[in-house]
């Protein structure tokens, strides 16, 4: 049986382990869950490593269980937070969990026999349970002394914190009793900030059923220069396409830092050692190439979205920053070309203007409110040193009437010098 702890050790991706966990992974195929909380109808880069640490369980021979929490999504977790969040509603909650569960069965197989995953939802069994008898049977077995010696609790003492935020410990730690009697789940992983919440489960099982359960932790991601990992401008990296576009996600792996780019293909891909220590090597001959961030956004676009969202992506870099050509821009669908015009001005024509077939002159400059080129003397200057295109097409004289393809039957690309682009939308 692989050894699935030092597959998590020489990858960096163990932080925090009981003792005896690794002998009774290495013992017997055991199960082991991870909990996700669907606050959100995605899962983002963040919760990527998570991900990575059940498919790794999985490869060695183990049974994942994904716990979406209905329930506990109902809560709250305090840990790593500073404020209460705002509690969703049960309707939204079980949309959130249906999207997560579509998610995760890109990367987890289901239908693998004893070690196949099973995807399990803690409102199923937290539905029915009464106040009271959660108190009595669960409550009366940690004490005050114990949940207060937490860091997710200690941490938010000055601050404030709820009875719904303080019990989430205690109904994390339900979660680890029902699926360790019900499911023989031996085994809890989470991020280094769970551990508390996942030893709290431990000591249930122990006083409750005088069983033994075992912990495991992962760190927490962050990049190399301190800030936190898989956070944009923008916000969140997510791994839903409407959410953020496939050319978006592969440009924010394309474009880490060497030092976090070594750390990263060790956690996010599923590459040997012998594989990585090979792309480092060449990374370090000849850094210019980006041998590490290309292999990595490649791997991870690819598993992700799919091979063909990885292709348009690679076209759609191009577009901006390579020497691609005017087929390439075709070929793009309409999400991807708006997606790397994000941040590209934008000036609309009227149709019924561009359907007088204006000269080329006209159009960059008064027809497009002189965001392209504030004057035809100066429009004209550029297209006669030859600094001007569009949809990749060389403009070569300044005569020439605006005939050119509109992309998507509305767009057209133009370019003034290497690096600077315009979206002119002809609506």
């Amino acid at each position: 049986m692989k050894n699935f702890v030092e597959e998590l050790r020489w990858r960096g991706m163990l932080h925090d382990i009981m003792p005896g966990t690794e002998e009774q992974l290495l013992k017997e195929p055991t199960g082991g869950y991870i909990g996700f909380d669907p606050t959100a109808d995605s899962l983002h880069i963040g919760h990527l490593a998570q991900i990575m640490t059940l498919v790794h369980f999985q490869k060695a021979g183990h049974k994942p269980f994904v716990l979406v929490g209905g329930a506990t999504g109902m809560v709250g977790d305090p840990s790593g937070k500073s404020a209460e969040r705002n509690l969703l509603s049960e309707e939204v909650l079980q949309h959130n969990v249906t999207c997560v569960k579509n998610q995760l069965k890109k990367f987890l197989d289901f239908n693998a026999g004893a070690s196949g995953a099973e995807m399990v939802n803690n409102y199923d069994w937290f539905k029915e349970f009464r106040f009271l008898d959660f108190i009595r049977d669960v409550g009366k077995h940690i004490t005050i002394n114990y949940m207060m010696s937490k860091d997710s609790v200690k941490n938010r003492l000055e601050t404030g914190l709820s009875f719904t935020e303080f019990s989430y410990q205690l109904v994390q730690g339900y979660d680890f009793y029902y699926l360790y009697t019900r499911k023989n789940c031996k085994l809890q992983m989470g991020g280094s900030d769970q551990w508390g919440n996942i030893v709290t489960g431990t000591e249930l099982i122990r006083r409750k059923s005088n069983g033994d359960a075992f912990a495991l932790t992962t760190p927490l991601i962050k990049k190399a220069d301190g800030t936190k990992f898989g956070k944009t401008e923008g916000g969140n990296v997510w791994l839903d396409p409407k959410k953020t576009s496939p050319y978006a996600f592969y440009q924010f792996w394309l474009n880490t830092s060497d030092e976090d780019a070594a750390n990263y293909i060790r956690i996010f891909t599923l590459k040997s050692q012998e594989e990585i220590n090979a792309l480092v090597l060449q990374h370090q001959e000849a850094p210019h190439n980006r041998e590490l961030q290309q292999a990595l956004a490649k791997d991870i676009t690819i598993r992700v979205h799919s091979q063909e969202a990885y292709d348009q992506a690679v076209k759609a870099s191009g577009i901006l920053f390579g020497n691609s050509t005017t087929e390439d821009l075709e070929s793009l669908d309409e999400e991807t070309l708006l997606a790397i015009m994000e941040g590209v001005p934008k000036a609309t024509v009227i149709r019924s203007v561009w359907e007088q077939k204006p000269g080329v002159v006209d159009l960059l400059s008064e027809l497009t409110g002189s965001i392209v080129f504030p004057s035809k003397g100066e429009a004209r200057k550029m297209i006669q040193g030859g600094g001007v295109s569009i949809n990749k097409i060389k403009v070569g004289d300044v005569n020439q009437k605006a005939a050119f393809k509109l992309l998507h039957n509305k767009y057209l690309l133009a370019q003034k010098g290497k690096k600077n682009y315009y979206l002119i939308i002809v609506d």
